[in-house]
Formats: C-alpha cells, sequence, structure tokens
C-alpha cells in the first residue's frame, strides 16, 4: 500500500470503486479521466494526454480508444485498447459537458491551454479519497486494479500484456498484486 507516495500503489475494492465513481468524483471530466486510468489500465499520463480525435468520432465515443505510442512510458508502439461500455458511458457525460471543444486535448488543462497535467488529477484524486477516508490509492492503483482483476479472471497474460503495454510477461507478473484471499484458495487446492 501506497503511504506518502511510497510503496506499491493499492488495489482498489469494488466497494471503493463504487464510493469514489458514484460519491467521490463529483465532475464528469473526473469520472471520465480515471474511468480511462480504470476501463483501459492505462497510466495517469496516458488518460491526461489523450487526444479527442483518440475517443471522439464524428458519430460519438469510438469503440476502440487509441493511445499512442508517444504517450506511453517507454514509447514503443500505439496501442487499441476496446472501449468498456461503462467507460463508454462517462465519456458520452462528459463529452456532453465538455467547455473546450475546440482543444484537441480530450482532458484540457486550465483556460483550455494543452492537457490536464497529471499532478493536477493526482491532486483530485487525493482531495476525494481524503474526503471518502480511503487510504493508500494513488493514480496508479486504477491500472493495478484493472490489470489485477483480468488476471484473476483468468484472462492470459498475453492479452492482458497486449492492453498494459508491458514489454515483457516478466514485468507484467511483477506488477499484478496478490491477495491474502487468492494465496489462501491457492493452498486450499491441496487436497490430496
Amino acid at each position: 500500500m501506497k503511504v506518502n507516495k511510497f510503496g506499491r500503489a493499492a488495489i482498489l475494492t469494488p466497494a471503493q470503486i463504487s464510493l469514489l465513481f458514484n460519491e467521490g468524483f463529483t465532475q464528469a471530466r473526473d469520472r471520465a479521466l480515471f474511468g480511462v486510468c480504470l476501463y483501459a489500465a492505462a497510466r495517469i499520463n496516458e488518460a491526461c494526454t489523450l487526444l479527442r480525435g483518440d475517443v471522439i468520432g464524428v458519430k460519438g465515443v469510438r469503440d476502440v480508444l487509441v493511445i499512442r505510442s508517444y504517450n506511453t512510458k517507454g514509447k514503443q508502439s500505439t496501442r487499441e485498447i476496446q472501449m468498456h461500455p461503462q467507460l463508454k458511458e462517462y465519456l458520452e457525460l462528459y463529452q456532453k459537458k465538455a467547455l473546450y471543444e475546440n482543444s484537441p486535448h480530450l482532458f484540457p488543462g486550465r483556460h483550455g491551454r494543452g492537457s490536464i497535467h497529471k499532478a493536477s488529477a493526482d491532486r483530485i484524486l487525493r482531495e476525494t479519497c481524503k474526503k471518502l477516508e480511503i487510504e493508500g490509492v494513488s493514480t496508479h492503483s486504477f491500472r493495478r486494479t484493472a490489470l489485477t482483476k483480468m488476471s484473476d479472471a483468468g484472462v492470459p497474460l498475453r492479452h492482458i500484456q497486449a492492453i498494459s503495454g508491458h514489454r515483457t510477461l516478466a514485468a507484467l507478473e511483477r506488477y499484478l498484486g496478490v491477495t491474502e484471499l487468492q494465496k489462501e484458495n491457492a493452498i486450499s487446492m491441496l487436497d490430496f
């Protein structure tokens, strides 16, 4: 768990996710921004720097979200991620309320200039978590939560790697969380 910016980002529980998105994030922009982090397993910088055209088409929110290579951590390759229905809903609601429609950025910065800075997103999340009394959460918690949930559901690691953009399976495996319940379930499989 993260404490004062040190340690690993907490993996969110379903109750915490519900609390954050239903009571914590009061603005459509914040639900859409952190929804991208959760439902596309995106890093905060990847979400902040999305261009409007990477998500929004002529007919509205696209079915595929594009994370451009130059916005990724390793600047390796562009990723295309299928749009989760809940994320699509958050993005559609946000688009109806967007203030700076002339900005090329999906999440414009102050006064419509550039994109929102990841430090600003971090501050929004910290203030929300403080208000809700949720500890150990960082912007990276959404990514870790999504990837760990996929792994827990039995999604093959190669498929998760294609979504996460990790260069190697070893890097991805170190990234995934293991809960006490998972370890207990693993031990309970020894039934000889």
